[in-house]
């Protein structure tokens, strides 16, 4: 197999992380407004929580973009 196909590979296989953010953003937003539609005084409560959650959920997916480009623009 030649490198860059190799690269390439390696690549695509690193953004399939972005999948599993994507789902994981979906729960975490669909809890919180299942919940703020169930009870509207808590949910200025959990609102911090909410942040937390998606930011950790993000900075999981930054994680993961910049491994894949490491991997296809380094030597």
């Amino acid at each position: 197999m030649d490198a860059e196909a190799a690269k390439f590979i390696g690549a695509g296989i690193a953004t399939l992380a972005l999948a599993g953010i994507g789902i994981g953003l979906g729960n975490i937003f669909g809890s919180y407004l299942s919940g703020a539609l169930r009870n509207p005084s808590a949910a200025p409560k959990q609102f911090t929580n909410l942040l937390i959650g998606f930011a950790l959920t993000e900075a999981t997916g930054l994680f993961a973009l910049v491994i894949a480009f490491l991997i296809l623009f380094s030597n």
